[in-house]
């Protein structure tokens, strides 16, 4: 049971991880490739998509981690670190899918109304926060992996 729980946990890990590579690969593309309207239109729809698929890889490894973790009473401080931290991820996930759609909402105004400085501020600011959310979400998995890593090690 154990091996089939360490195969589940690695490939919830990879789907998070990969994800969160391939969407900023995407991110790049996109932006390069498609005009404003097609962009948001894109990214609307792999949010949602995401949002389901990452979200569940997320849940699924921490369950699995600390499944494999044994019992509370047993796990070392690395465990609960891990643990706390992806509690705090999913936490910065769930602002960062809100603030996500929030940003499609002021997107397609700043398409609407070209012109307008002050949408289009609002724009650069929430596109600030929404980069700050998405480095907290990679550093956070990171720390999380060496941390699990250090666990499964020790």
């Amino acid at each position: 049971m154990r091996t089939v729980l360490i195969a589940i946990e690695m490939l919830a890990a990879s789907i998070w991880v990969g994800s969160l590579v391939c969407l900023a690969v995407v991110a790049n593309a996109a932006r390069d490739a498609l005009d404003p309207a097609s962009r948001i239109a894109l990214f609307r729809g792999v949010g949602r998509r995401y949002g389901i698929v990452g979200s569940g890889a997320l849940i699924v490894a921490i369950a699995v981690g600390a499944a494999l973790a044994g019992r509370p009473s047993h796990w070392t401080a690395a465990v609960w670190a891990a643990l706390m931290l992806s509690i705090a991820l999913v936490v910065v996930a769930a602002l960062g899918m809100a603030q996500a759609r929030r940003m499609t909402v002021r997107r397609r105004q700043a398409v609407g109304v070209p012109g307008n400085d002050a949408v289009h501020r609002v724009v650069r600011s929430g596109a600030a926060v929404a980069a700050a959310l998405r480095a907290s979400i990679a550093v956070l998995t990171l720390v999380i992996l060496v941390l699990g890593a250090h666990a499964i090690n020790h």
